[in-house]
């Protein structure tokens, strides 16, 4: 197979890494541990946690979570918004040998019953805002252990006031009933009074299960190995190592740690290198974020579309200083053009667009963060990683624009299988390709442009047209803030473009709307129907929601 992207590789990044330098995960936990054992780790409101802290405050919760009958392969559910409570719990729990289930906050009983339920948790760690959900489904799941905790737990005497302000001002946490619970730091002081018991684990061992956002169907879990996560930080911590400076890593984390964007990039590969991670509670509060920001001055921000765009938009984000951002990495969704280079225009950083899915730990490509940066493409794969484009017959297809088929990968990095779902794994994984169901090509020099996803793209009379494209385009009109394109059923051409659109200028009409998309778009793409809203319905990470738009 014709790999032209080595041909032009980032000068310094190697072309293969070794996904066996770590034989767990535990493995590089271990190293950070001791070689950066008096850095900043995370930063919480003000409060730091050191590599050395995070080390003995995991051990005592792994010991803690041993002590209550939990046995390595049993599965832990995470539930909580970035605050200094998660890496304590994610790496406690690693220590102990469980495997780990990350949940989203957000999720209502339903879904985190069906979450609870498939992989069959034994234990908790959940804020209190969301304890009044699990209170609705915990009898009917296996969870016995559930431990509590609150945003203000770890932050000392400020930690009372934030919790007053968040219980009683902003009524954040609902009445709740659940018997047989145990406050954070109590586990932690128990904890110390025991020692982490030894156990057996290898490369292809499984020790996460990352579902699937369920915005293609039923949520899924995806078994994440230690060779899978332990390839992909090595893989992302090389890629950037042209930009990023060991023990000089400021990061910007305004997106939650339990979705495997952060989890991956922000928790290990730049914990990896010895890096300080900023952890942002909610990255939706965006005059909190740009404090910390003008705080920390941080050396890398990671994020997605929506958040680049809001924070474009922000009064106060132009007054910040960027004269320490080396790099600015959107993942997620795609990044438009207009905010690309909106953003390089203010920040003088480029955003630099990556991609990769949940089943592939979750990066495939990045741009690189360099020169060489070409927007609108999601960049070429990243080191001892293969793409390639086929046809609906499972054909390779050569590069070229007139060549759009799905997007298939090849790494370390993807999955061992769908947790309990055999046949949904063999419809994905075939002969170790990941079918992404990603539609896109491959330029003759190896960069790849996605052009959308195949479930996403509308049918004009016979023509493909990808709600990205018509999105790109709106992005380009100074009133529009945010759009969403998607296809409705038309009697004449099957299906018509119908656009919902935020607008930032309250002035914007459809006539100009209309107009924008003519000059920019051929006729059959042009939106026949147009609605404006005040929101678009969005995942916890920012990332549009077509499918609740297809149901209004």
């Amino acid at each position: 197979m014709e790999k032209p992207w080595l041909k032009i590789y980032p000068a310094g990044v190697p072309v293969n890494i070794e996904p066996n330098q770590y034989p767990r995960l535990l493995d590089m936990l271990e190293e950070c541990f001791t070689k950066y054992r008096d850095l900043p780790a995370f930063v919480f409101m003000g409060k730091t946690l050191t590599f050395g802290q995070v080390d003995e405050l995991s051990k005592a919760f792994g010991a803690y979570l041993h002590s209550r009958g939990l046995e390595p392969g049993d599965r832990i559910a995470l539930m909580m918004p970035n605050m200094l409570q998660y890496p304590i719990a994610l790496f406690g729990a690693l220590r102990a040998g469980l495997i780990l289930v990350n949940t989203n906050p957000l999720y209502t009983p339903r879904e985190m019953k069906h979450q609870f339920t498939d992989s069959g948790a034994k234990a908790i760690v959940i804020a209190e805002n969301f304890a009044a959900n699990l209170q609705q489904v915990i009898g009917e799941t296996q969870i016995k252990t559930v431990i509590l905790t609150s945003i203000g737990e770890m932050l000392g005497l400020k930690g009372a006031v934030v919790n007053f302000v968040v219980r009683r001002i902003k009524k954040m946490v609902p009445k709740f009933s659940l018997s047989n619970t145990v406050c954070f730091t109590d586990a932690l002081k128990q904890g110390r009074k025991f020692t982490l018991k030894p156990f057996q684990t290898g490369p292809d061992d499984t020790i996460a299960l990352q579902y699937t956002g369920g915005t293609t169907g039923v949520s899924k879990g995806a078994m994440l190995t230690n060779r899978n996560i332990v390839a992909n930080m090595l893989q992302i911590k090389a890629w950037l190592s042209p930009v990023l400076q060991e023990r000089e890593v400021i990061a910007l984390c305004p997106l939650p740690l339990y979705h495997i964007f952060a989890f991956t990039v922000n928790c290990l590969a730049f914990m990896s290198c010895g890096g300080c991670n900023i952890l942002i509670v909610n990255a939706r509060d965006l005059p909190a974020l740009i404090k910390e920001w003008r705080t920390h001055k941080p050396n890398i921000v990671t994020g997605v579309n929506t958040l680049f765009n809001g924070l474009l938009n922000h009064p106060d984000f132009s007054s910040l200083d960027f004269s320490s951002l080396k790099a600015s990495v959107g993942g997620g969704m795609a990044v438009q053009r207009a905010v690309a280079e909106r953003w390089q225009q203010v920040t003088g950083c480029m955003l630099t667009e990556g991609y990769g899915m949940t089943e592939s730990s979750p990066v495939l490509t990045v741009n690189p963060v360099n020169e060489t940066m070409r927007l609108g493409t999601i960049g070429m794969p990243v080191p001892s990683t293969d793409l390639r484009i086929v046809d609906e017959q499972g054909n390779p297809l050569p590069p070229g624009a007139d060549h759009v088929g799905e997007i298939q990968a090849k790494g370390p990095q993807i999955m061992k299988g769908y947790w309990q779902r055999p046949e949904s794994t063999a419809e994905t994984v075939k002969d170790g390709w990941l079918c992404t169901g990603d539609m896109g090509f491959m330029h003759p020099d190896g960069f790849f442009q996605i052009v959308d996803r195949k479930k996403d793209m509308i049918l004009v009379s016979g023509f493909n047209v990808y709600p990205n494209e018509i999105e790109d385009v709106l992005a380009m009109h100074p009133k529009v803030l945010e759009s969403a394109a998607l296809g409705l059923p038309d009697e004449k051409s099957g299906e018509v473009v119908q656009v919902f659109i935020v607008k930032k200028d309250p002035s914007l009409t459809e006539a100009e709307v209309i107009e924008h998309c003519r000059a920019n778009l051929t006729a059959y793409k042009v939106p026949k129907k147009i609605q404006f809203r005040t929101d678009l319905p969005k995942t916890n990470v920012g990332k549009i929601l077509r499918r609740e738009l297809r149901d209004v």
